[in-house]
Parts: C-alpha cells; sequence; structure tokens
C-alpha cells in the first residue's frame, strides 16, 4: 500500500491473533498506522507483529482477554505509553458457541456475551478518555450479519451480535459531539479459525461450506482481507459523515430469501 492512510496514527484492535483481527492489524500497519495487537492466543499473536514489523510496520502485541477490564485498561494504557496516544479502537476479538439453547450452560453463555458484547463496553469506557482527546477518533466493531438474521445452533452468538449492533449505534450517538465516529462491519461467510471451527462440527465441513456458498450470489466465502479493507475505510476521514452504520460484507448472501448459484461464478472462475 503506497498512501500511508494512517499516517501518525495508533490503532488498539483486539483479536489481532487471527483472521479478521490479524488482517485489519496488518492493513492498519500497512497505512502506517503504529498498532497495538492484542489476544489470549500469545505466540499466534506474536507472530502477526513479526511478520507486520518484517514488512516495514510498527506493531507491539499484549496478551489481553478482552472480557476482563484490568487487561482491557492495561492494554490501552500500553498503547498510549508506547505510541503517545490512541486514535482508533478495533473490536474484533470474538467467540462461537455451537449448540441449541437449552444444553448451555451458564457459563457458556456468560462468557459468550462478555467476549462479544461486554468486551466493547470495556474497550470504549477505558479507550474514550484517549481517543477524544483527538479532532477525530474512531470505533470500529466487527459484528456479523448474525445481527440482523438468526442462523442454526447459535442463539447465544446470534444475541451478541445483535448487542454488538445495537451498541455501536448507541455509541455513535454519544460521542459524536466529541470528534468520535463509530461504525460497524457485519461480515457473512467469512474463511476464518471461528468458520472452520463452527463447520467442524459437522459431519462433512467441506461439503456444508460449499453447500452454504451455494446460496451467496458471488459464490465465495469472504476473505479476512476484505474485512481489513472496510475497517481501514471506517477508521480514516474517507468515510467522513458515515457513524453509526452497518457495513455488510457478505457477498449478497443477505439481500436475497432464496437464491442458489448456477455453476462457478466469476468471482470463483477468476479466484476473486
Amino acid at each position: 500500500m503506497s498512501e500511508k492512510k494512517l499516517a501518525g496514527q495508533v490503532a488498539w484492535v483486539s483479536g489481532a491473533a487471527s483472521g479478521m483481527g490479524a488482517a485489519i492489524a496488518t492493513r492498519y500497519a500497512a497505512a502506517g498506522a503504529q498498532v497495538m495487537a492484542v489476544d489470549v492466543q500469545d505466540e499466534m499473536g506474536n507472530e502477526v507483529v513479526a511478520r507486520i514489523r518484517a514488512a516495514g510496520g510498527t506493531a507491539v502485541f499484549a496478551h489481553c482477554d478482552v472480557a476482563q477490564g484490568a487487561e482491557v485498561a492495561q492494554s490501552i494504557e500500553a498503547a498510549v505509553a508506547a505510541f503517545g496516544g490512541l486514535h482508533i479502537l478495533v473490536n474484533c476479538a470474538g467467540i462461537v458457541h455451537i449448540g441449541p439453547l437449552h444444553e448451555y450452560e451458564e457459563a457458556d453463555w456468560d462468557r459468550m456475551m462478555a467476549v462479544n458484547a461486554k468486551a466493547i463496553f470495556l474497550a470504549v469506557k477505558y479507550a474514550v478518555p484517549h481517543l477524544v482527546q483527538n479532532a477525530r477518533s474512531y470505533v470500529v466493531n466487527i459484528a456479523s450479519v448474525s445481527s440482523f438474521i438468526g442462523q442454526g445452533s447459535t442463539p447465544a452468538y446470534t444475541a451478541s451480535k445483535h448487542a454488538a449492533l445495537g451498541l455501536s449505534r448507541s455509541i455513535a450517538l454519544d460521542y459524536a459531539a466529541q470528534g468520535l465516529r463509530c461504525n460497524c462491519i457485519c461480515p457473512g461467510i467469512t474463511d476464518t479459525p471461528m468458520l472452520r471451527y463452527h463447520l467442524d462440527a459437522m459431519p462433512d465441513p467441506e461439503g456444508a461450506l460449499d453447500k452454504r456458498l451455494q446460496r451467496v450470489p458471488m459464490g465465495v466465502a469472504i476473505q479476512p482481507d476484505d474485512i481489513a479493507r472496510a475497517a481501514l475505510y471506517f477508521a480514516c476521514e474517507d468515510s467522513t459523515g458515515i457513524t453509526g452504520a452497518s457495513l455488510v460484507v457478505d457477498g449478497g448472501w443477505t439481500v436475497c430469501a432464496e437464491w442458489e448459484t448456477d455453476g462457478p461464478t466469476r468471482f470463483v472462475a477468476e479466484g476473486r
């Protein structure tokens, strides 16, 4: 990337050890941001940071369980101490639990809500005093198409992603006067470790994925960097005037009630 759209900006990115979070941290660094990458997966997180540095970017890794307020506060303060401020907050960390609601344990429900919803509250709580020191600042929340619709065997995940969308709208309203914009990205079928975990619970994971993609007009899974590109748009003034918005990145999956691709699409044939 030749244009350093995030030069001079400091970004805190959760869930940065893999999938969408790793892609966002990498793209932000390539755009000139100084990145605090946080996750509970230390080895993988440090590998992401090493790759960013090898490419000429600036990044630091911090262990952080985003469901724990003390750890969130500590990692945000570490970002400010390391880089001199904070401009961009990305809430990407997320987990999924598969099964019907009546089989959940209370601990399953509580952990899902803590990581996928409470973590947004905690990050905003501790980041806002730093974010509003800037003329412009940005919160980007990664939700899901499950913020709008349901899917089988993931009731707590669906509830948590509805919460993420609602929180995004409230954050946008409450901090607009202080120069902060908050927007939400809602991915569809995205090729991440979480998707693979979900598919692996099925008898034929690849067959299940192929069947799902037949209902996607573009016929392909979204890639983590597709989400990172959207996250970059919301973290700079390319998106000026937009706050409280939800951007669906799903290959057209949610725009139709019924759809089945007739053979490979051009996106498939041309490798996207």
